[in-house]
């Protein structure tokens, strides 16, 4: 029952068998057509059956594996590989369909393929994943058919396969290998010429020729009679804390991915290059109540830990407390801090709901606050208008469009740093603001 389960006839046998069909409809007027289609009959059937024997024959198969990593990055394409191995004594033709978790919603990716015998060969796609959380890869299947073509044998290969989608690491050690290399600028990121001195004392040492005049230190000078020199090294250890907004406002997507996807990688991002800066980082992430905190820390698995609980983050479609955020802020964050607040204000009167628990919180603290512009309203502002209902539709967009504007202005005059982003540009932007208030020695 298996070998005929697993029997299937090819395009080309469906070609034969209507030909031979019309030879057999006009032989009812002609003999000597119909002793030919019979004949034609019994040979076609003949050859089926011998390449089904061949394909069948005890050992011979294909083997195939698939390649995928444990964990793929959110957002970014993640190869994955096929190796497929010909265990037959006969070149073989493959359709090769290798079953996606549902979450891509691909239904056509196929390969074909011609092996020698004997021989393998390696096929390569990659993927991208716009959500996080695990993602189930299914069977290989392959359809293998001789030389000859007229039958195909399927071959279902491996177990279901499991990996999860974790925030985007990709991204995180592109920008990473990027910064090692001194090419960030390649990535959009500015050159920040460093401004004053934010110094703190590390230990006295002896006057060497070349040593800056101004930090001789004149009371170990008197006590040593010989010139000393204050030593300083610059602050580095600042906290750095990503505060994600996980309401409904974050939910809106864009480029398949949602608002609150493209904070999360960000922040993972963020969080490396402040650890590599030297500075202390942490998390914090609110809804109605706060549902994550991670405390400031330098220690390297500091990064795993961010790592783990942002895979777990998912909103709950309520709108945010902000007056619950100055409360936890207020209470565990005590020393001055850089606070990165990812969220969105799509209008002026969302900003004022929360603009006094803003304030607050700025008033302590350095608050970056970081939102989005919608870039599906460009497109639409690019348009030419052609009818009054456009007319109408691209005076909306444009007085939503300046409306994100006079946002940055009204936080601007608080007291409050603004970064107005596209998605896309997210991570840069908000690297480049890092590095911007560092350099000025703001943190």
């Amino acid at each position: 029952m298996k070998l005929f389960k697993d029997i299937f006839p090819s395009n080309r046998l469906y070609a034969i068998a209507g030909g031979l069909v019309f030879l057999l409809i006009i032989g009812y007027g002609f003999p000597a057509i119909a002793e030919v289609a019979k004949l034609a009959v019994v040979a076609t059937g003949g050859v089926c059956v011998l390449e089904t024997l061949i394909l069948f024959l005890p050992g011979a198969t294909i083997d195939a594996r698939r390649i995928v990593a444990e964990k793929l990055s959110n957002g970014d394409e993640n190869q994955v590989t096929l190796e497929l191995e010909n265990r037959y004594h006969v070149g073989v033709s493959l359709t090769v369909i290798d079953e996606l978790p549902a979450q891509f919603q691909i239904r056509d990716l196929q390969f074909h393929i011609t092996i020698p015998a004997r021989k393998g060969t390696a096929l390569s796609y990659s993927l991208r994943p716009v959500q996080r959380g695990e993602y189930e890869f299914g069977q290989i299947v392959v359809y293998a058919t001789s030389t000859i073509g007229l039958v195909l044998r399927r071959i279902r290969i491996g177990a279901p396969q499991v990996t999860r989608v974790y925030p985007a690491f990709l991204q995180m050690r592109r920008f990473e290998l990027l910064a090692i290399s001194n090419q960030l600028t390649l990535a959009g990121l500015k050159k920040i010429r460093r401004l004053g001195h934010t110094m703190e004392f590390e230990h006295i040492r002896e006057y060497v020729v070349g040593d800056d005049y101004r930090t001789v230190n004149w009371k170990a000078t008197a006590r040593r009679n010989e010139f000393m020199v204050n030593q300083h090294q610059d602050e580095r250890s600042q906290q750095i804390f990503s505060i994600i907004d996980m309401g409904r406002v974050m939910k809106m997507p864009f480029g398949g991915m949602s608002l609150l996807d493209y904070a999360i990688n960000s922040t993972l991002v963020i969080s490396n290059i402040a650890l590599k800066k030297g500075d202390r980082v942490g998390l914090l992430t609110l809804t109605k109540t706060i549902n994550a905190q991670i405390p400031a820390e330098r220690k390297g698995s500091q990064l795993s830990k961010i790592m783990e609980v942002l895979y777990n983050q998912q909103t709950n479609f309520q709108e945010s407390n902000f007056e619950l955020l100055f409360a936890a802020i207020r209470r565990r964050i005590t020393q001055r801090s850089l606070l990165l607040l990812f969220t969105n204000f799509e209008s002026l009167t969302s900003l004022h709901r929360q603009l006094p628990y803003l304030q607050q919180i700025a008033a302590n603290h350095l608050l970056v606050v970081i939102f989005f512009q919608n870039t599906e309203l460009w497109g639409i502002q690019r348009e030419k208008a052609t009818d009054v209902e456009s007319v109408y539709v691209q005076t909306i967009a444009e007085k939503f469009s300046f409306e994100k504007k006079q946002i940055v202005r009204v936080l601007r005059q608080h007291g409050i740093h603004a970064v107005l982003t596209a998605p896309e540009d997210l991570s840069v932007n908000t690297i480049n603001k890092y590095l911007e208030l560092k350099a000025r020695g703001m943190i």
